[in-house]
């Protein structure tokens, strides 16, 4: 293009070198990337299980019980009381002198768990006491027996000695003592009101209640036994007070 004013021809090229000048300056801005997702959160550690059991779960005392206890996803497993830290699967014997509940506890990353086991100790069965050697009195002798150790009567429902009936057991205390080679039998009876076991557990602490009186008293324990016959053996057999008093009674008898 030819400009044939010089003045115009000035300002175009002043206009040309702007446009380059402008383009030339012009920075390219860089796209961003999409930041990254976020990373998952780690699976949380599985909680440990464990299982204690006890065999068996009810025994004598002194005699062995096994324990055994399994986990999963456990570090460490402790048993109290009295046995501590213990391998995280295993077996123990014990032998309690009580009753006793075991609890195991497992644990791991994931927490931690229990299990218990419940060992029941019964006491050992007492010797049966030495029965007292076969004796046959004389007819003579068991009237003499009959005339002075006298029938001890009870409150219903009670086995404590009535303050009304210690001079009578006084007197029958007084009596073995002056035959010391006498040896009986203590019977505890009860009326017929009541169940059948529970009379005859009244009958056994009405009967026991005087053999104690008469150890007390200086009568050598060796020389009686007890027996409760509950309401088996009633004297009389009315439903009135005065009669069912008749049976609440403890009874003397030779072997």
């Amino acid at each position: 293009m030819a400009f044939r004013n010089p003045h115009l021809r000035v300002v175009f090229l002043m206009c040309l070198l702007s446009v380059v000048f402008i383009a030339s300056c012009k920075k390219n801005v860089a796209v961003q990337p999409p930041p990254p997702p976020p990373a998952a959160p780690p699976p949380p550690a599985p909680q440990p299980t464990i299982t204690l059991r006890a065999t068996p779960t009810t025994v004598e005392r002194g005699t062995a019980v096994a324990l055994q206890w399994e986990t999963t996803n456990a570090g460490s497993v402790r048993i109290e009381p009295g046995i501590g830290d213990v391998a995280t699967t295993g077996n123990r014997s014990v032998s309690p002198n009580s009753s006793v509940t075991y609890i195991a506890t497992a644990t791991g990353p994931g927490g931690s768990a229990s299990d218990s086991a419940r060992i029941t100790v019964n006491a050992a069965p007492a010797p049966p006491a030495e029965a007292p050697p076969p004796r046959t009195p004389t007819v003579d002798e068991s009237g003499i027996f009959d005339k002075n150790m006298k029938t001890i009567y009870f409150d219903y429902d009670k086995s404590e000695l009535r303050p009304d009936q210690m001079a009578q057991l006084r007197a029958n205390a007084e009596w073995l003592k002056r035959n010391a080679n006498v040896r009986f039998v203590i019977q505890g009876h009860c009326d017929e009101r009541g169940s059948q076991e529970y009379n005859l557990a009244l009958g056994d602490h009405r009967a026991n209640a005087v053999k104690e009186y008469l150890v007390q008293q200086g009568i050598a324990e060796n020389r009686m036994s007890i027996i409760s016959y509950g309401e088996e053996r009633p004297v009389c057999r009315e439903t009135t007070e005065g009669c069912m008093q008749q049976n609440r009674r403890a009874e003397f008898v030779l072997p």
